[in-house]
């Protein structure tokens, strides 16, 4: 599930005429770069919800041949990203599931990610797997981190005026029956803290960079550190 529908509010002027998962990075649309990241993961089917400027968005995806693609429509109004996901389980089946957020990506290191996330997933022991990253070596994200990681892999949630090392890359495993009995509109965050609480929370560290691409700035840097990882 590629969580695509936002109006990308803080990458204005560059979302006034174009959806933000349209914004392009290095030549490539933000979109493509996480959509170009799931088939050697062993993904095959991609659902995508659309909203702000959503013809824009199905003419593009109309063009690309793998993954799958299949489109959620949310022009009748957003649903928050948990009522986003709620809202496309029908097309995601009642299986664990990988959930992308479409304003970052990474510079892979030696393995895909995704698949060192799937080959790790536990299901007896976890109801989400968090995608990490080290705040000190990721690029375009500014902010005290989200979570602290024990030894054990499991996530604590960041408390007020305290400082952790790892952020929330934007990806995740997560088991659908979490949505059932949920609202029809409500943020994922819901879904984050009751896991926590129930010692269900997991973590695992991003392998590469991280690249957060919430500001038109923040394009600016991921082309940079692009451009540096192509000459390394």
């Amino acid at each position: 599930m590629l969580l695509a529908a936002g109006i990308g509010r803080r990458m204005r002027p560059l979302t006034e005429t174009r959806p933000k998962p349209l914004v392009e990075v290095g030549g490539k649309a933000l979109l493509d770069h996480v959509l170009d990241r799931l088939p050697p993961a062993g993904v095959e089917t991609a659902v995508v919800n659309v909203h702000h400027f959503a013809g824009q968005m199905e003419a593009h995806l109309a063009a690309r041949r793998t993954p799958r693609i299949l489109i959620s429509d949310e022009r009748d109004g957003l649903l928050d990203s948990g009522g986003g996901v709620r809202r496309a389980l029908p097309m995601l089946g009642r299986e664990p599931f990988i959930v992308c957020n479409c304003d970052s990506f990474w510079i892979e290191g030696p393995r895909s990610n995704l698949a060192a996330m799937t080959a790790n997933w536990d299901p007896a022991r976890m109801d989400i797997l968090m995608l990490l990253a080290a705040t000190a070596t990721s690029v375009g994200f500014e902010g005290a981190g989200d979570y602290h990681l024990d030894p054990g892999g499991r996530l604590r949630r960041r408390r007020e005026g305290e400082v952790v090392p790892f952020a929330y890359a934007g990806v995740l495993l997560i088991k659908p029956d979490l949505f059932d009995d949920m609202p029809a509109v409500f943020s994922l965050n819901r879904l984050f803290d009751a896991a926590e609480a129930a010692g269900r929370l997991f973590g695992r560290r991003l392998d590469g960079v991280w690249l957060h691409v919430g500001t038109p700035q923040a394009v600016q840097e991921a082309e940079r550190r692009i451009a540096l990882s192509s000459i390394q």
